[in-house]
């Protein structure tokens, strides 16, 4: 492949010394939200692609990594989920996949930028799949600070699940991935519930990760790192689920998928009970991170 023009590639940084880059495509669309600005490509590699400030969000042809390993294993660690709360995830892709389960009654996705749910609605229908006009969903155009502190114990809401689908925890996002804001969803738990969110590439942000770590083992008794590679990120990816009463790492392989066959999830393209067990065997080199 010749890659001399670079005018032709997608790029984007791991941290100051290493990056990747994608091939073009086609551009569908461009502008700005009230609060970023957005990119949608339609691209040899993954299909139809998403970017925000020049970081890639989503594409529909590896959306799988990410999402399905973001929803899954603490779904299916909760023996009854029924009320999830998602913080982002604006594309419908973890929705998506959390509506799989039979039991949910009730997802309420608090997302900041109406301008995601408007792009995801007209270019991203093969991610959403319909989650974001489902019944059983209630989309607020709200800070995930205020309805975390504010607007979600003013109504009683509680969760058996609350998903962080962030951007990285820089900017304004930061306040989002403290061990503050982690207490302050731990109080919309149900007893048993659970909080997931993704920690970044142990590779390339290997600080970010432990700092996460430590913030999330500061707020709950059971932590329980796991880690994907994920294409459209360009590395291996890590992710968390925390608990004070669920430890995933317990759900052994035939347990898992003797709970995916009695819940018959659908279309899944990663998640199963070995890609489960095997997430949470962690290589010597994390435990080194996550120990410093």
């Amino acid at each position: 492949m010749n890659i001399s023009d670079c005018s032709e590639l997608l790029c984007e940084s791991l941290d100051n010394n290493s990056g990747f880059f994608f091939r073009k495509g086609t551009l569908l669309e461009e502008g700005k939200t009230l609060f970023q600005a957005y990119e949608v490509w339609d691209t040899p590699q993954f299909g139809k692609l998403f970017r925000l400030d020049g970081y890639f969000m989503t594409s529909e042809r590896d959306e799988f990594f990410y999402h399905e390993n973001m929803v899954h294993p603490a779904l299916v660690t909760h023996p009854d989920p029924k009320a999830v709360l998602i913080i982002g995830g604006g594309d419908g892709g973890s929705a998506e996949e959390v509506f799989k389960h039979p039991s949910i009654e009730r997802i309420v996705l608090v997302e900041l930028d109406k301008g995601v749910i408007d792009l995801a609605r007209r270019f991203f229908g093969s991610i959403h799949r319909g989650s974001l006009d489902d019944p059983r969903m209630e989309i607020l155009i709200e800070d995930g600070l205020k309805y975390v502190r504010e607007i979600g114990p003013g109504r009683g809401d509680k969760f058996d699940i609350v998903v962080l689908d962030l951007t990285d925890p820089i900017g304004p996002a930061a306040e989002l991935y403290t061990p503050r804001f982690m207490a302050d969803c731990k109080a919309l738990l149900n007893s048993g519930g659970m909080f997931v969110l993704h920690i970044g590439s142990p590779v390339f942000e290997p600080g970010r990760v432990s700092g996460l770590m430590k913030s999330l083992e500061s707020v709950f008794h059971h932590v329980a790192p796991y880690f994907a590679y994920v294409p459209l990120y360009g590395t291996l990816w890590g992710m968390a689920c925390a608990s004070d009463l669920r430890d995933p790492r317990l759900m052994d392989r035939i347990k898992v998928d003797e709970i995916v066959r009695d819940r018959s999830l659908q279309d899944l393209q990663y998640y199963n009970g070995s890609v489960h067990e095997a997430g949470f065997a962690l290589p010597e080199y994390i435990k080194k991170i996550l120990s410093a």
